[in-house]
């Protein structure tokens, strides 16, 4: 949220991205184009209480994204529609809900919640300090979807022929708060928490709505939460450990 908040015009400047290969699959005859749309497309004003209705396909309209990544995101999958319209050309549009897992960023500003909150914890035990800073209140909901689970709905999506926006997402939501409390317990490690509240947030709650994709191509998460979330803690613990002789990871 913090690169998203902060690089608005940054995030815009992808319609040109998507603008060219739309219209380069178009002239050269491409069979089928895959874009991956993301959740803030939906409607804020739908997602302003924490434990919030699962989110339907239909919440994004009437239209009110996160601004400048959520429009470029919301105006490149009506670009996708009118291509299939006017040209044929077959598209699949995924809305993705905050994937993680294993060997994904997990410093620098572009890491997800659940890659930050592992980092901190992890670095907080190597370095044998009580306190990790959240941003919000932690109170704020999400659902996280486990790469491998991803990666699958991806390849049953693609080989269907569904050309709507469709969800791939977990509906299993949980907030910061209780996030941080799972990787405590795979770390072994409690902190406390430093709740920075001025930093970028989000929307106040989220999570899929699987009710259409399950109907489509018979897909939902296999991994839980705890098991993904182990996976990923115990990679990055390790890379931190690898790179702790030349990186200071006191962040």
């Amino acid at each position: 949220m913090g690169f998203i908040e902060n690089n608005k015009a940054e995030c815009m400047l992808s319609v040109l991205i998507n603008t060219n290969l739309l219209n380069a699959s178009r002239i050269n005859k491409v069979k089928k184009y895959f874009f991956s749309s993301s959740a803030c497309v939906y409607n804020a004003n739908k997602q302003k209480k924490t434990f919030i209705r699962a989110l339907k396909e239909k919440d994004a309209y009437p239209a009110e994204p996160e601004d400048g990544y959520g429009w470029e995101k919301l105006f490149s999958e009506r670009m996708c529609r009118h291509f299939k319209e006017d040209f044929n050309l077959d598209v699949r549009i995924v809305r993705l809900h905050n994937v993680y897992g294993p060997f994904g960023t997990y410093d620098g500003g572009r890491e997800k919640a659940p890659a930050a909150i592992c980092r901190k914890i992890s670095t907080a035990k190597i370095l044998k300090k009580k306190e990790i800073t959240v941003w919000g209140d932690g109170k704020q909901t999400r659902s996280f979807m486990y790469i491998d689970d991803c990666i699958d709905g991806i390849f049953k999506i693609f080989f269907s022929s569904f050309s709507e926006p469709i969800n791939l997402g977990s509906s299993e939501q949980v907030s910061i708060n209780q996030l941080i409390k799972v990787i405590e317990k795979i770390s072994n490690y409690k902190v406390k928490k430093k709740y920075l509240l001025n930093k970028p947030k989000g929307v106040r709650g989220r999570s899929s709505d699987n009710t259409l994709i399950k109907k489509v191509v018979g897909w939902e998460p296999n991994t839980k939460l705890i098991d993904g979330l182990k996976y990923t803690y115990n990679w990055i613990h390790s890379e931190i450990l690898k790179n702790s002789n030349k990186n200071n990871y006191t962040k």
